[in-house]
């Protein structure tokens, strides 16, 4: 029973370190993650917005499961509504 403890203490320490060890590089991360679902976002709909896209074949199935996180992202591009003609989500 005691080495049971000692393991789950052990289990505790590595998952306080390991947090303690990341938290400096958090927002970091968050930023750099935005950062490529940003671009993510444009390859996707380049195509609506006038911009040739060589992967339009493969990213037009993409475009329904994308367009609820669609109004957030062209807001945070600075877009005050949206680039889109046929499509408004403001």
């Amino acid at each position: 029973m005691k080495i049971r403890a000692i393991i789950d203490w052990i289990k505790n320490a590595n998952a306080y370190a390991t947090e303690v060890y990341n938290a400096p590089y958090r927002s970091a991360i968050a930023r750099a993650k935005r950062d490529e679902d940003d671009l993510f976002m444009m390859l996707v709909f380049s195509e609506l917005m006038g911009v040739p896209n060589p992967a339009s074949y493969y990213t037009l199935e993409l475009q329904p499961l994308l367009l609820e996180r669609f109004h957030q992202w062209h807001l945070r591009m600075g877009m005050e509504h949206s680039p889109l003609d046929g499509f408004r989500c403001c």
